[in-house]
């Protein structure tokens, strides 16, 4: 029980700290200046959100991999990216605000993430170019778990626009990895052209 409590305290706050204010379990959308301010953070190309216990050390390593050093682009990946004593909440904040491109790489746990789903929120609400990968699993099987979704109404919406988003699709058992990194590689490259 108190382990729920906490776990529910901490989606409060990350979806507060998303939406700007929580009152009574209603969510407020950020003015755009809010969203907007981050001053002397290193620009992103693209930001790779994923769930680590089920993609780390596979497809969201090769992808920032990939993408760093043949697509010469500059990727964020929180363990990649960030640095002893760096505030986790405050960096990824601002990365995913400085990007300019979302690739977020749906996996079967992904959604039982807070920091996942926070991350997926805030791409969308600061409009940016959202890549999916599906690695595993299909885009209807992308929910928020029925015990928290009234609280976590901002995350569903951003679950459903992922839904409707035409991405990338990998079986991480029979699927050709090369093929994967170069498609996503060529995606974002096209988004990035486009937002020029």
């Amino acid at each position: 029980m108190g382990m729920q409590r906490s776990i529910l305290a901490k989606a409060k706050h990350a979806c507060a700290k998303l939406s700007g204010v929580y009152n009574k379990g209603s969510i407020i959308k950020l003015n755009e200046r809010q969203v907007i301010s981050t001053k002397n953070q290193p620009p992103f190309d693209v930001f790779i959100s994923y769930r680590g216990t089920d993609t780390r050390r596979t497809i969201a390593g090769l992808l920032y991999d990939h993408l760093y050093h043949v697509g010469q682009l500059r990727p964020f990946l929180d363990y990649k990216s960030l640095s002893p004593g760096d505030n986790i909440m405050d960096k990824i904040s601002a990365a995913v605000k400085t990007c300019r491109v979302g690739l977020p790489v749906f996996s079967p746990r992904y959604c039982e993430s807070y920091y996942c789903l926070y991350e997926l929120a805030l791409m969308y609400r600061t409009s940016k170019c959202i890549v999916p990968i599906f690695c595993d699993m299909k885009p209807s099987q992308l929910r928020v778990p029925s015990d928290r979704s009234s609280t976590l109404q901002c995350f569903a919406w951003a679950l459903d626009e992922a839904k409707e988003t035409v991405g990338l699709s990998f079986d991480s058992t029979n699927g050709d990895w090369s093929e994967l990194l170069t498609n996503a590689s060529d995606a974002v490259r096209k988004m990035l052209e486009a937002s020029e």
